[in-house]
């Protein structure tokens, strides 16, 4: 049966990667990449601060994580709000006793109902990351363009704003992107983006307005991407994250420095059965030598030196 006609017939589709915005490369043929002190691997630890509205659209779908029941879900709204009540605090708690700078993606409207979380991350001198107003608006193609800006604009302004940080870093809600999304993140004056989990390493992407960084944020390893959609015991999401670890680790004595992305959410590594499982990962992976732990932003500006 031969590939029909109509295969290539959409917007953007094209023999290759169906998108412009990066040259394709192989990351065991790049130029090296040296962290500081000559660490082996850059640890991005990313914790999710999100907000789910009780009146959640459903199309064009709904975020990960979204509430499930009919208006109003309670249930779930309550479950993801613990991370906002108690669960961010006791991450908080791990990184302060380990003595770790990292970056928060914080949902916008978080910071205006909820400004003492942005006030309690900041103070312990991690990173705000943009990630967009709220669980409740996705970034499609199906948005005008006018629409996707306004969205950006104000998370943006908004964050900048209640953190007094210059928020330099963009992951959209769902990770979900329009086709216009990287133009309109760097003219609003975005750096880096988390929004891609297909390498192990920062790199450039084009758009109108120059270049963006796409920095690694791993998915499967995500911890409600493991316990949600994989249905994985916290016993095998810390397995999961050791052997990836150990491969990196590995590879970086060859081949150069690597990102080890870890992705939280706050109302899941947040809840009281997990957090020991957290500890014992930061645990193993800070217990090698070669390790180098920093918010996303400045592993991105120490590729950006010798990329």
């Amino acid at each position: 049966m031969s590939m029909p006609d109509a295969y290539l017939h959409y917007a953007e589709r094209h023999y290759g990667m169906d998108h412009k915005r990066y040259d394709w490369s192989n990351l065991f043929e790049r130029k090296p990449i040296a962290w500081p002190n000559g660490a082996r691997i850059a640890l991005s630890v990313l914790t999710h601060v999100q907000h789910f509205p009780l009146d959640m659209p459903a199309k064009p779908f709904k975020a990960p994580g979204a509430l499930m029941m009919p208006y109003p879900d309670f249930r779930y709204y309550t479950n993801r709000d613990y991370g906002n009540r108690l669960g961010v605090y006791r991450i908080l708690k791990v990184l302060r006793e380990k003595g770790l700078q990292t970056s928060f993606a914080v949902n916008a409207i978080v910071a205006d109902r909820y400004p003492a979380i942005v006030r309690a991350i900041t103070e312990d001198g991690h990173e705000i990351v943009a990630h967009g107003l709220d669980m409740g608006k996705v970034h499609h193609s199906g948005l005008t363009v006018e629409d996707e800006q306004a969205i950006i604009a104000g998370s943006l302004d908004l964050l900048r704003q209640k953190s007094g940080q210059a928020v330099v870093g963009w992951l959209s809600p769902g990770r979900a992107q329009s086709f216009k999304t990287p133009d309109l993140l760097t003219a609003h004056g975005v750096n880096y983006c988390l929004d891609w989990a297909n390498d192990d390493l920062p790199y450039y992407m084009h758009t109108e307005k120059g270049q963006i960084v796409s920095m690694p944020l791993a998915y499967e390893i995500d911890d409600r991407v493991a316990a949600d959609e994989y249905f994985h015991s916290e016993p095998e999401w810390v397995q999961q994250i050791k052997d990836r670890f150990d491969v990196l680790y590995k590879e970086a004595e060859k081949y150069g420095g690597r990102v080890m992305s870890l992705p939280l959410h706050s109302w899941v590594s947040g809840m009281p059965y997990r957090i020991a499982y957290l500890c014992e990962i930061l645990d193993y992976i800070t217990s090698h030598q070669g390790v180098w732990t920093a918010p996303a932003h400045e592993i991105v500006t120490a590729y950006e030196a010798q990329a």
